[in-house]
């Protein structure tokens, strides 16, 4: 059977199941805005940009899981990766949670009281910016 690869037809591409969209706020804080379903297959859509963006000179780092569908233990993972590294780095990590999708994940392995969980994002900016003052 001929390859479908060699007439010029290309290969199906597998869906995108997470996406992630990084918005620079200020110098010092990223916001990565994340949507659809961390998991095995998809969890490096957050990953890379955490290790991308996450650098010296970054203060905080939020991670908004507001368009989260399901959270699988490999984003939990990537996760707690870039929590390790904000800390490595001095840096804050702040969790915006506040659908079952995200939450319950987070809560069912304790990682509730790693993390720092806020509502929205809004919430984070202004803990930043509280930060600036102290």
């Amino acid at each position: 059977m001929p390859d479908p690869t060699a007439t010029g037809a290309t290969a199906p591409q597998p869906a995108v199941l997470a996406s992630v969209q990084v918005n620079r706020a200020t110098q010092d804080l990223i916001v990565l805005h994340v949507s659809g379903e961390l998991d095995t297959t998809s969890a490096q859509e957050l990953s890379g940009p955490l290790q991308t963006h996450l650098t010296e000179g970054v203060r905080t780092v939020v991670v908004d899981l507001g368009g989260v569908r399901f959270l699988g233990s490999a984003g939990l993972e990537a996760l707690v990766i870039g929590h390790q590294r904000a800390t490595e780095l001095g840096s804050a990590f702040i969790v915006v949670a506040s659908s079952r999708a995200a939450l319950r994940p987070i809560e069912a392995t304790g990682l509730n009281a790693v993390f720092t969980i806020l509502g929205s994002v809004d919430e984070a900016v202004e803990q930043h910016g509280k930060a600036d003052q102290a």
